[in-house]
């Protein structure tokens, strides 16, 4: 296996781990209002709201992380995501009080805010010219979190209790990080991969491109993680409304997820042949009406337009995260992933006060969905907006850009 391979292997881990850790809490409190109601109540909302601190750090601290990237190295931050991620997440297992278990997600958020804007920029570097295929598998490894988090903690919860629900994932990603350590820094070029030159784009279809990018992201990372956050409790409430079926409801949850890791490598394939707003349009196009639509569905049929909203949901992560390898130079990567990740995580940590508050005041879901569609409307006019240029799969055409004439001093 070569280092390159290597790296890719350990950073799609670490994007399992990242939304996996971040959704145990959304499983587990069904399973906590019940085997330990004295000690935490049988509120759904009060009790999901403890993760607003986790989802707080989770946010701001992926800011600094591009800064601390050309101090520290890019491998020593890497470990210490896995090893400090999964250090918290197992330790919240071991929490007797409500404010103890919002305190370790919260230092938890910490770790695994390094992720996305590290393991991000490693996994393009790694990736070499396949940038599109690598964000789609890589998307896959963040959906199998994401749809694995509900299923499998709501059956550890069932079965050994909702503690080992943190306690077993945690000890896994600390395993990981220990092998981690014995990874050398990587070096895209030595490694053969990402040694390609980037071209020189001209600076107005850039501002153009991360103006849009950062916009969606003040929305997304909203929406990303009400929905990721919700689809537990909807398929509660529409499909499996009893107690005893918190097994079921992991499943279908799962089932409604995994829709996601299909588009994310199917989208992440179309990447490489097809310019990123002809692969974002349609999915900009049915995620609104997606939304509108679980607001008032019951029954079976909430689980195909679930698995259509998931689908959109985790196809555009992968489409934004291609957007800043495409657009943006390599030794500016790191900075804007941490600024990008930044903007979206704050929003996603209003995802979970927010979906709380309105369970809580309303009794349902159908409020909530009615707010995300609004919200999902901004991304879609920033589909309309953004560059539909052919010079993204043809880098070498950006200096015969009209752009790039009008911007050429003149003889």
């Amino acid at each position: 296996m070569t280092p390159a391979t290597r790296q890719v292997v350990f950073i799609n881990a670490a994007h399992t781990f990242t939304h996996y850790c971040l959704l145990i809490l959304a499983t587990a409190v069904l399973a906590m209002v019940t085997q330990e109601r004295e000690r935490f109540g049988a509120d759904y909302g009060p009790i999901l709201a403890l993760g607003t601190a986790m989802f707080v750090t989770y946010g701001l601290g992926a800011l600094p992380m591009g800064w601390l990237a050309d101090r520290l190295g890019r491998r020593v931050l890497m470990t210490s995501f896995f090893l400090g991620t999964g250090f918290f997440m197992a330790a919240a297992g071991f929490m007797d009080s409500p404010v103890a278990i919002g305190v370790t997600l919260g230092l938890m958020g910490c770790f695994a805010a390094i992720y996305h804007p590290i393991g991000t920029a490693v996994l393009v570097e790694a990736a070499g010219e396949r940038v599109g295929r690598a964000m789609g598998i890589n998307g896959v490894f963040g959906n199998i979190g994401v749809a694995s988090a509900p299923i499998v903690t709501a059956f550890v919860a069932a079965t050994l209790g909702w503690r080992w629900g943190f306690i077993i994932p945690g000890a896994a990603c600390f395993a990981v990080g220990l092998l981690y350590m014995r990874e050398p820094e990587f070096d895209a070029v030595k490694a053969g991969g990402g040694a390609r030159p980037f071209p020189k784009i001209p600076r107005s279809i850039v501002r153009r491109a991360v103006f849009i990018l950062l916009s969606i992201a003040a929305v997304s990372g909203l929406v990303f993680n009400a929905y990721t956050l919700l689809i537990p409790k909807l398929m509660q409430e529409r499909l499996a409304g009893s107690p005893d079926l918190l097994p079921v409801v992991g499943l279908l949850a799962f089932l409604a997820t995994i829709c996601g890791g299909v588009t994310q490598y199917t989208v992440g394939r179309m990447i490489d042949r097809r310019t990123l707003k002809r692969v974002f349009m349609p999915l900009g196009l049915a995620l609104v009406p997606g939304l509108l639509a679980l607001s008032f569905l019951d029954g079976w049929a909430v689980l195909p337009v679930a698995g259509l909203v998931a689908a959109c949901v985790f196809g555009q992560v992968t489409v934004n995260e291609t957007m800043t390898a495409r657009y943006v130079a390599p030794e500016l990567r790191a900075k804007l992933y941490s600024i990008r990740f930044t903007i979206g995580f704050l929003g996603a940590a209003v995802a979970s006060p927010l979906v709380g508050f309105l369970h809580e005041a309303t009794g349902s879901l159908a409020v909530a969905m009615l707010v995300l569609a609004a919200v999902a409307t901004v991304t879609l006019v920033c589909a309309f907006a953004f560059p539909d240029r052919e010079e993204e799969l043809r880098p070498e055409l950006w200096a015969a850009a009209p752009e790039a004439r009008s911007m050429a001093p003149a003889e």
